[in-house]
């Protein structure tokens, strides 16, 4: 992925419709940090606190598995507006 892909990704949510390029109001959303879906937003809205605190494997073919892999990103205690990457998986 270039710098000018990396950009259009920014502020974009995950999942989203690509002609709904920001988060929709009403929406809580923390943003994805590290590995291949660094800058995405990921609605968490629905979301019970317990499915917040296990994080959330995000299928992607960005990652180093490509088609069918999955990015997995983890919440971090202090820092509740973000998920961190923590790897990949198949």
């Amino acid at each position: 992925m270039n710098d000018d892909d990396e950009q259009l990704l920014r502020g974009r949510v995950y999942g989203q419709d690509h002609d709904q390029p920001g988060p929709r109001p009403g929406q809580h959303d923390v943003e994805l940090v590290g590995g291949p879906l660094d800058g995405l937003l990921l609605d968490i809205t629905d979301w019970r606190q317990d499915e917040i605190d296990t994080g959330v494997a995000l299928p992607t073919e960005l990652g180093q598995f490509g088609a069918g892999g999955r990015a997995v990103y983890d919440p971090r205690p202090g820092d509740p507006g973000r998920f961190h990457w923590s790897g990949d998986r198949p």
